[in-house]
């Protein structure tokens, strides 16, 4: 692994399966929504909510007890907006093998007090 350090982790827990056995697609998606959004919410320096969602893979699989860190980055901005993206990387419970089990992209836009479309800061502008 690289340098680099996760937005969040978690472990998979048997409410997070689906019908297979496998940890459901849609929570990984959440885990990368609620990772790429700590990051727009604190680099936009406020409220940021999610308008798009993008570009999904899920090339790996995780277990029940594996454990998901997920990688974000901003790629672009708007004028009210951030696009990032999140790579979600799975690691085996009981030893260190990792994974790379879903990537994807996340629109976000920065909302002011009133929740309205509000300027990116100027280092990212």
């Amino acid at each position: 692994m690289t340098d680099r350090f996760p937005q969040i982790r978690i472990t998979a827990m048997p409410t997070d399966l689906n019908p297979y056995g496998g940890v459901f697609g849609g929570w990984l998606m959440a885990q990368m929504a609620l990772g790429a959004g700590s990051l727009a919410s604190r680099e936009g320096q406020g409220k940021a909510v999610v308008v798009s969602a993008t570009d999904f893979a899920f090339p790996g699989a995780m277990q029940v007890g594996d454990e998901l860190s997920v990688y974000c980055a901003i790629a672009a901005t708007g004028t009210t907006s951030l696009t990032i993206t999140a790579e979600a990387i799975g690691r085996e419970r009981n030893g260190e093998a990792e994974t790379k089990v879903a990537q994807g992209t996340f629109k976000f836009v920065l909302l002011d007090d009133n929740d309205r479309p509000r300027a990116v800061a100027e280092r990212w502008a």
